[in-house]
């Protein structure tokens, strides 16, 4: 009898520790960016950034507030895809290669460019900053 309750109380136990974990849908970086943050000058400026993780897609891409998804024609879980728009362009190069390039900045604020990552339930962003038209 004594030992059905202990084995009843490791499962217990371990039912209470397995449930404590991360909650549902809270998935650890499985993108691994090189680096979230960019800051370019007001000329046209790129950046590669890599990832350490192979399974992911662009989500997508904002400038001063202007949302892009849902990019037409472009299969996002591809190992390699261009999306060229208003004033960037975002590729996958392969698996593990995030480019970024933007044009010159003519506007006399600064423009903030997002670009939405996605892997399975973890989302992450880069972040470029380019400064106003000198």
């Amino acid at each position: 009898m004594k030992r059905i309750l202990f084995i009843n109380l490791i499962i217990v136990f371990v039912i209470t520790f397995w449930s404590c974990s991360k909650p549902k849908g809270e998935w650890d970086d499985n993108i691994k960016l090189s680096t979230k943050a960019v800051v370019f000058s007001a000329y046209s400026d790129s950046v590669s950034i890599k990832t350490g993780g192979s399974w992911w897609w662009i989500n997508d891409v904002s400038v001063n507030g202007t949302w892009f998804s849902h990019f037409k024609d472009i299969n996002p879980e591809a190992d390699s895809y261009i999306i060229n728009k208003d004033c960037f362009v975002v590729e996958r190069r392969n698996k593990n290669t995030l480019f970024i390039k933007v044009e010159e900045n003519p506007l006399s604020i600064q423009r903030i460019i997002t670009v939405g990552l996605e892997a399975g339930d973890y989302f992450d962003r880069v972040t470029i900053t380019q400064k106003p038209r000198p």
